[in-house]
């Protein structure tokens, strides 16, 4: 069994680099989770099985992993409620903003070279640095 962080780390990262890339090869679409997610959103019907399949593979990958690695969930009851709703708005507005997600420009976008997923990138780890700075500073 893998317990060490490296190599679950490494592994998990393989496969999402791995799915991105036969998402693209074979269909020709970007893993990009906010644009799956709004697709499925949207009112226009179509093109939506491929989206569904993707996002029930992506959470039951991850809870299968919980149960297998026999993985410890953080205790998240301590952050006040209205510290979780500012962040989701901040994240969903960001991710408006820039016309994509870290994983539609941070592992599709860097992937395929492209600048505008550069900038983003960096732009959102720069504000994640901040973020984190500001919680353990200021305790929101």
């Amino acid at each position: 069994m893998m317990d060490s962080l490296p190599w679950t780390s490494f592994l998990g990262g393989l496969l999402l680099g791995l799915s991105a890339v036969f998402l693209f090869v074979i269909h020709g679409k970007v893993a990009g989770i906010s644009g799956m997610l709004n697709g499925l959103l949207s009112p226009v019907k179509g093109d939506r099985l491929w989206r569904v399949l993707f996002l029930v593979g992506l959470t039951a990958g991850g809870l299968a992993c919980l149960a297998i690695l026999d993985i410890q969930v953080p205790d998240t009851t301590s952050i006040p409620i209205h510290t979780l709703i500012l962040a989701g708005l901040l994240v969903g507005f960001g991710t408006r903003l820039a016309n994509g997600c870290t994983s539609g420009h941070g592992i599709c976008g860097i992937g395929r070279f492209s600048v505008r997923s550069v900038v983003a990138t960096c732009v959102f780890m720069l504000f994640a640095m901040v973020t984190v700075w500001l919680t353990y500073e200021i305790q929101l």
